[in-house]
Formats: structure tokens, C-alpha cells, sequence
């Protein structure tokens, strides 16, 4: 398992152009995408799980830490990736699924999950305990939140204390809470230079306190709002000229880099311009399951030529008739007329129908509709017409015309931007890790 970011840090002191893509998924396909992709490029992957979906417990994914990490290595040992070159990470770990309990309990709970975290070997950790539990107000004092992210990382350093590869982490939590933003969106206020400052402080100050100032020294992350977010039907793009304050105070802090959350559905020059600015750390997620959706439902669409299903025994019939039966991960979320829910239940950026496909209904609606296609060669022209991002591929004979290539070439096209934005630029000079 590799412990690789922290030679982020030195290639940020030799180009301007190092970063890595966070694959927020624990989705079997797309996880299969992107170490196909990783191998094809020769590039790390870095690999996140959140507290919600893996913890203790199973989470809403059924898996514990060790269960994530033996999934994960499972498929990279299917499709050759080696797994020196995998590194995983937990997603605001801290006492967010609890909660609704007292503080106490909610952080002997989150305690238990970065311990879990941390002995299943996972070498990147965000420490994010922002959030009020139980009788607390919804944001909690700075010194507060440090306390508790000291807290857990002396937990964390507990479990990992006789291992070679001690974890890094990552700090701050300026970002919506796991799952994506729930309202519409019309502006974002940035996080401004002295509130990351502060940060970084108030946390090096609760570490010390907590005896464990040498897990501050790999603190090599702070999550910023640079100015990115999606919503249901909308996405707000990076502005550049917007986050230069932001940018500039890097060089105030060479421990660290910026994580960005949610730059999901940003363009490839966005992307690129953020990488360029710090914020080398890209966490997405939704993106490649909307992806993912895109390709099936394409799919779908061909079946419906190819192999006609009755009538409410499609994939996207049966996917509405589960989110309407089990509206639990959608009905809080969607707002509006009975039209306009349907259409955010299938086609909304933030993407909540992704927590339905591990749903055994899912995937047996899934099976169905590849059994469907299973022997037909799918033409250029129905490729053309309901999968048109990739004829091109197809027509050159990049891409086989068949429905498991054409999952992985929808989430390998987002892939791609990462990958783009992410590439380090070489310069001469040495590279020195603060």
C-alpha cells in the first residue's frame, strides 16, 4: 500500500502542475475504471472512502474499513494493478453519523471508526469534527473542532505506532457535509486566506496540546472552499481571479497544499487552473457515478431496439419504482412538482440515485439489462444515437462496442480531465519535502 502523497508536496516545489484525483466511490465499476485508467497512465490512485459509507458498522455500504481495503485490492488484483501504487482514504472521519447523539458518545463512536480506519491501513486521513452533535449548535467553535480532530488523530496514531508508513492527514472541513449541498446554489463565499491561516493554527496548537505533534508534521492537507460547488441542476464554475487571495496564502503554509471538494461536472480548464493555484488535491465522486448512470441508461435505451423489454421492465422503470419504494436517500434532498422529482431522482448532478445501485433490486435490474444485450453487436448507429460521446471511440475501434467497455470509457472520459489537470510539469531544480 502506498504512502505516496506526501511526494506531492515535493513535486509542488518543482512544477506548478502536481496534484491527484480523490475517487470518492464505492462503486465497483467505477473503481474498475479508474485502475484500468491508473495502470494505462502508470499513475498512483488514490482511492477515498467517507464515514458514511465505510465505518465500523458497514455504513450504508455494508463494509468496514478492512472490508473496503480487501474489496478494493480484490479488484485491483483482477485488473493487474499493483497495489503499491493504490493509496486509500477515509472522508470526513469524525463523528457525522452520529450525530443526532451527545457529543460524547458521537466521538467514542468516531473514535472507534479512525481506529478501524487506521488499522486497516489507510494512509490518508481527514479529520473532520465541525459538526455539533446532540444539543451543540450546527458549527462548532474553531478550538473545539481542533480539539476533537486531536483527539482522533491521537487515536490514529495509537493504532499505526509500530508501523513504517504512519498515516498523513488532512485538516479542515469549509465544504458541505458528506453527501453534497443540499439547497440551490447562486454564490459560494470562499474561505478567505486568514481563515485557512487559522486554521492551520488552531489545529498545530491542539496537536501540541494533545502530545501529538509528530502527527501534525504529516498534516499535509487543508480542505478550502476555493469557490466550486454543484447542486441539483447547477454547477458553479472555479473563478481564478476570485480564489488568488486564497492561492497566495500557500506560501504561507509550504507543510501544505489545498483540498478541494466537489469540483465535480468543473471543466478540463478549471481543473488544470486549479491544480495550477494549490488546491492539488481533487476530490470527486458524484461525477463518475452520473457518468456511469449516463452509460446504462444509454444502454438501456439500446436494449429497448435491440431486445425490447415489457413495458416497466426497463432499467429506468425499475429504478423509479425502487426510488419511489425506498425514497429514504432522495425525498429530503429533491424539492418540487411530481415532473420536476422525477427528473432529479434520475438525471441530478448531485447524483442521489448512486446510493441505490448496491440496492439488490439494482443490481438484479442491472444484470437483467446486460443479459438483455449479452451476444448482440451493439452498431455504430445505436452507439451514434444513444451513447454519442462515444462514437468516435467507437467508429476507430478505441472503444468495443460492448456494454461493460462502454461503462468504463464513460468514467474513464471524466478520468481523463483529472489526469489533464493533474499532470506534474518537471523543472529543473532539487526537491526538498518541508
Amino acid at each position: 500500500m502506498s504512502r505516496a502523497i506526501p511526494t506531492l508536496i515535493r513535486e509542488r516545489l518543482t512544477g506548478p502542475n502536481a496534484g491527484i484525483p480523490s475517487i470518492c466511490t464505492a462503486h465497483p465499476v467505477v473503481i474498475e475504471a479508474t485502475l484500468r485508467h491508473g495502470k494505462s497512465t502508470d499513475a498512483k490512485v488514490l482511492i477515498e472512502a467517507t464515514c458514511n459509507q465505510v465505518n465500523q458498522d458497514g455504513g450504508y455500504t455494508g463494509m468496514t474499513p478492512a472490508g473496503f481495503r480487501r474489496f478494493v485490492e480484490g479488484i485491483a488484483d483482477t485488473v493487474g494493478f499493483d497495489r503499491g501504487r493504490l493509496i486509500l482514504g477515509g472522508d470526513h472521519l469524525g463523528p457525522n453519523p452520529w450525530k443526532h447523539l451527545p457529543a460524547e458518545d458521537a466521538m467514542a463512536r468516531a473514535a472507534a471508526m479512525i481506529d478501524a480506519y487506521a488499522k486497516a491501513g489507510f494512509s490518508k486521513l481527514h479529520l473532520d469534527t465541525s459538526m455539533g452533535c446532540a444539543g451543540e449548535s450546527a458549527a462548532l467553535p474553531d478550538a473545539v473542532t481542533a480539539s476533537r480532530a486531536a483527539r482522533l488523530a491521537r487515536v490514529a496514531e495509537t493504532a499505526t505506532n509500530a508501523s513504517e508508513n504512519p498515516p498523513v492527514y488532512v485538516i479542515g472541513t469549509e465544504v458541505p457535509v458528506p453527501g453534497g449541498a443540499l439547497e440551490t446554489l447562486d454564490h459560494l463565499e470562499l474561505t478567505t486566506p486568514e481563515a485557512a491561516l487559522e486554521t492551520v493554527e488552531v489545529h498545530r496548537r491542539a496537536f501540541v496540546a494533545a502530545g501529538v505533534e509528530g502527527a501534525f508534521e504529516r498534516a499535509i492537507g487543508v480542505v478550502v472552499q476555493p469557490g466550486v460547488e454543484f447542486g441539483h441542476a447547477e454547477v458553479i464554475a472555479y473563478q481564478p481571479t476570485r480564489a488568488a487571495g486564497l492561492s497566495g496564502s500557500l506560501a504561507r503554509m509550504p507543510q501544505f497544499v489545498f483540498e478541494a471538494h466537489s469540483t465535480d461536472y468543473q471543466s478540463g480548464e478549471a481543473l488544470t487552473a486549479l491544480v495550477r493555484d494549490g488546491f492539488a488535491i481533487l476530490k470527486v465522486g458524484p461525477w463518475l457515478t452520473f457518468a456511469l448512470r449516463e452509460a446504462l441508461y444509454g444502454l438501456d435505451a439500446i436494449a429497448q431496439v435491440i431486445a425490447p423489454a415489457a413495458e416497466g421492465e426497463g432499467l429506468q422503470a425499475r429504478m423509479e419504482q425502487l426510488m419511489l419504494r425506498e425514497a429514504i436517500h432522495w425525498q429530503k434532498y429533491y424539492h418540487g412538482t411530481p415532473d420536476e422529482l422525477r427528473v432529479q431522482r434520475h438525471f441530478s448532478y448531485s447524483d442521489r440515485i448512486r446510493y441505490y445501485w448496491p440496492h439488490p433490486d439494482a443490481q438484479a435490474a442491472v444484470a437483467q439489462l446486460l443479459r438483455r444485450l449479452e451476444g448482440h453487436i451493439i452498431p455504430d448507429t445505436l452507439v451514434s444515437q444513444h451513447l454519442a460521446w462515444a462514437y468516435p471511440a467507437v467508429s476507430r475501434g478505441d472503444v468495443p462496442a460492448r456494454a461493460k467497455e462502454l461503462q468504463i470509457a464513460a468514467v474513464q472520459r471524466v478520468l481523463d480531465l483529472y489526469a489533464q489537470a493533474c499532470a506534474v510539469a518537471p523543472m529543473a531544480g532539487p526537491a526538498v519535502v518541508p
